[in-house]
């Protein structure tokens, strides 16, 4: 626990005062940990493959200016951009499934790869563009969606430590419970709501709110479980040590990437 609490306030620390700066130094910030957050990835597939059979450096190197590419996207723009660019996506399958050709070596690279390369800089590249657009588009709102996984996280930990009984998913994350995430969501919605009522807008239908905010607060711990299955599948527990008592970088943005997803579909109601 104590290492736990080291590790959120060097979070605190770092995280913060890029937060409330914003501009170009929290895209480079976001840019940074959309980065580790793609090596985490890799280590915790290919870890295993014997050297020889080692992703060409070529594509490691193609997999980061993707990902980058996608991360500081717009960067500086306020609005959200509700715009699927298929020359983008065209792109990055050229890049991704020819090299499979011109390899000739499925040790070293086969479909398998170019899916889970492709997938990995999409995904993460599109979730951590969200949450530079969403700090342009408005720091309270972003702070907001922050509250809502950190005390979602933290109220759940404490209720399934004190009255946690039942498994939520034992086959994905064994010391989950039913009553932790019970207790993280109603504490999560409560407090989250109550910062929207009391700093961005208090006229907002408080039913509106809580639905929305109850709907978020569950998405975005299913964000954790996709990503503990995906932990759970290599045999790992964290996807790396990066953070005291904390994992890595996906173990602390798994729920905020999913929040930051479903919240875009709610913009016009919040």
């Amino acid at each position: 626990m104590k290492q736990r609490a080291l590790g959120a306030a060097i979070l605190l620390l770092v995280f913060l005062p890029l937060f409330f700066i914003g501009g170009e130094w929290f895209a480079l910030f976001i840019a940074l940990v959309s980065g580790l957050g793609l090596k985490e990835l890799w280590d915790i597939k290919y870890e295993k493959r014997a050297k020889k059979d080692q992703l060409p450096w070529i594509l490691e190197v193609l997999s980061f200016l993707c990902l980058w590419f996608l991360v500081l996207n717009h960067w500086d723009t306020d609005e959200i951009l509700l715009v699927l660019d298929y020359r983008i996506l065209s792109l990055f399958l050229i890049i991704f499934l020819i090299p499979i050709i011109i390899l000739n070596d499925s040790k070293k690279y086969n479909l398998e790869d170019a899916m889970f390369l492709l997938g990995s800089v999409t995904f993460l590249g599109l979730s951590f563009n969200l949450i530079i657009l969403m700090r342009n588009f408005s720091l309270w709102y972003l702070f907001y969606l922050f509250l809502i996984t950190t005390m979602t996280d933290t109220f759940a930990l404490f209720t399934g430590m004190l009255v946690g009984r039942h498994a939520l998913a034992p086959k994905i994350s064994p010391k989950k419970t039913i009553e932790g995430l019970i207790g993280g969501t109603v504490m999560g919605v409560f407090i989250a709501s109550t910062f929207y009522l009391t700093v961005i807008d208090s006229s907002i239908s408080i039913w509106v709110l809580i639905g929305v905010t109850t709907l978020l607060s569950l998405v975005g711990q299913c964000g954790d479980l996709v990503f503990s299955a995906v932990k759970r599948y290599y045999g790992k527990k964290d996807f790396s040590n990066l953070i005291p008592g904390h994992g890595g970088i996906l173990d602390r943005f798994d729920s905020i990437i999913f929040v930051v997803i479903t919240a875009v579909l709610f913009l016009s109601v919040l």
